[in-house]
Parts: structure tokens; sequence; C-alpha cells
């Protein structure tokens, strides 16, 4: 018998439910390696598969969860065997398939990452998609140019799980952030991350006509898009780069003109974790070992146990998480 947070669904009703129950770990979904999890953390898509589903869940009842950290247990592919430490993120799982939330995962041999050197499964759990996609976003920017001593760079939503990474990865490499949020509570949790400035959220969300506005920005880590991203398009340095990595204001990119991309050579670039290819994880994974300060990683973390999974599920759908969650799923 294993834990497990279990989402129901009421087939009358339509309404879901979530709780920690005990199945048999037969229950599982027959597949190439089986996973002891260890750690699972909280993302935004969690929090719609532990609620209403968010149409990402295809069949209930269902385990959400779509990161994971554990040991092998066993395994049909030659590339892992039992005892190797792994890491999950993205493929669906959690959505389409059964994930992290239970003390045993069977997963696909093509969905894993073996775990970097240097970091512990909970270490990389305080990661997890967030942080995954904070460094496939700074990677991204440095293979168009970005280099410390341009200029600021701006994390949006930088409170938030990807944000916090970000901020924490850039301040390590030698950039000067500037963190923005909504909550001015969060402003000493940021400079501790290593944010030289905090910018109030309303100082970017008027949605303006002008083509474009003086040149600040000599990077960008975008959790929001909206008005924001509008904003801060007309507002980038000449030749540098936004990646968008979320949609937190909404998925028009209100206000946007197309005069900062053909005036100033602007690049948006689009960041996907889910289906990114096993060669650039690896290289991604590498890199988070390397340059993510791990004295700043355990400031960002809130630990957790199932039991709270429902709670948390509903409060990161209201923009009320800071950092990142760490979920004991044996506690």
């Amino acid at each position: 018998m294993i834990k497990a947070l279990i989402v129901r669904k009421d087939e009358e009703t339509g309404k879901t439910s979530a709780a920690v129950e005990e199945i048999e770990d037969g229950l599982l979904p027959e597949s190439e390696v089986t996973v002891a999890v260890e750690y699972s953390t909280v993302n935004y898509k969690d929090g719609l598969c532990i609620g209403p589903g968010g149409g990402l869940v295809r069949k209930y009842p269902h385990v959400p969860g779509i990161d994971l950290a554990g040991t092998v247990e066993a395994s049909s592919d030659p590339r892992y065997k039992p005892g190797d430490k792994v890491v999950l993120t993205g493929w669906r799982v959690g959505e389409a398939h059964w994930g992290g939330y239970a003390q045993k995962a069977s997963v696909r041999a093509d969905w894993l990452v073996p775990l970097p050197a240097g970091l512990t499964t909970r270490q990389a759990m305080a990661v997890g998609t967030a942080g995954l996609t904070a460094m496939l976003a700074i990677m991204a920017l440095e293979d168009h140019g970005l280099e410390p001593g341009h200029g600021p760079v701006l994390v949006t939503g930088a409170a938030g799980g990807v944000g916090s990474v970000a901020t924490a990865i850039l301040a390590r490499l030698g950039h000067e952030v500037a963190a923005v949020t909504g909550r001015p509570e969060t402003a000493d949790y940021l400079t501790g991350l290593g944010a030289s400035r905090i910018v109030p959220r309303e100082e970017l969300t008027e949605v303006t006509r002008k083509p474009l506005e003086s040149e600040t920005w000599a990077g960008c880590v975008d959790a929001v898009a909206g008005a924001m991203l509008g904003r801060v398009l007309k507002q980038m340095k000449y030749g540098t780069s936004v990646a968008a990595v979320g949609l937190a204001g909404g998925a028009a990119i209100e206000g946007a003109l197309i005069t900062p991309f053909i005036l100033r050579g602007v690049n948006l670039l689009g960041i996907d974790s889910v289906m990114q290819p096993y060669a650039n994880r690896v290289r991604a994974w590498e890199r988070i070992a390397r340059d993510l300060p791990l004295d700043r990683l355990e400031a960002m973390i809130e630990p957790a146990t199932l039991a709270d999974l429902p709670r948390l599920g509903a409060e990161i759908l209201k923009g009320r998480v800071r950092g990142r969650v760490v979920v004991d799923v044996n506690a």
C-alpha cells in the first residue's frame, strides 16, 4: 500500500474532491520505470489538477503532481537501474498521466533525467518545473547575447516560483536584477535572493499606445504577459530579448505594437519546459547545479506534506504562494 493524493470527480455534479488515500501500488499505470518518490512540488498546473482540472486531467480518479524526484525501484529500460536518483518534470505527467503526489510513480524512461551531481532530491524539487523553466529562459537570453554588464535584467512575477529562481540565478551570474512584484511585503525576500531593485507592479500595468519608451532593460524573464509584457517590450534596449514563460496576467499582449521588433530589433522568445528535448534538459539541470546558489534556494522553500496539497493548490491559483513549495510525500 502507498499513500497518494487522489482527486475524484462526482459524475452527477461534475465537482471534484482531493484527499490523501492509501491505495495498492498495483493500481499504478504500467510503464518502464518505477520510482520511489521522495519529493514533489506545487506549480500552477498542479493547482488546476488538484481542483477542477482546468481541462488538463483526462481521467478520474487521478494523482496530480507534474514534478517528482526520487530513487529508481525497478526498471525495464537499461538506462536506469535500481538505486539511481532521478528527476521528472513535464511530459504531461500529473495531467494526462498519474504524477508525483504519491509514494511511488510508474513512468516512461524517456521522461526521466538523472539527478545532477551536487543536488539532492529535495533541492531538485525546490527547483522543479518552475526553476527549470527559469534556467531555460536564462539560457535562451544568453544564446541571444545577454551578458553581465549590459544593463538591468527585469524579472516579472518575481516572488513566484519561476521568478524567484530566475532572480537568484541572474544575480549569481553577475546581472543587476530588477524584480517586479505586486506584493510589497516580498521586497526583503527578493533582495535576499539578489534583486538590486524592486519595481512595483503598477508601474508596468498601464496600457499605452506609445510606439516606444525609453530603453531600459537589457533582458527580461516574463511570467506575466498581458499588459505588462506590452509595456516591457517597448522599454527593451536595442537588440535585446524577452523570454516569455507564463501568462499570469492573461494570454493577450495588451497594448503591444510591432515597433519594438522592427525599430529596435527586440526578440520575443517563447519558453516551453513540458516537451523540452532530453539533451537540453540535461544541459539546463547541469547549469542549475552550477549556477543556482543553494543557500538562496533554501530561502525559497516552504515545506509541505501530501495533506497540505488541497489548501496549497487553491492558494497557488490565487497567487498566494511565495517561492517554492517542497512536498515530502513520505511525511
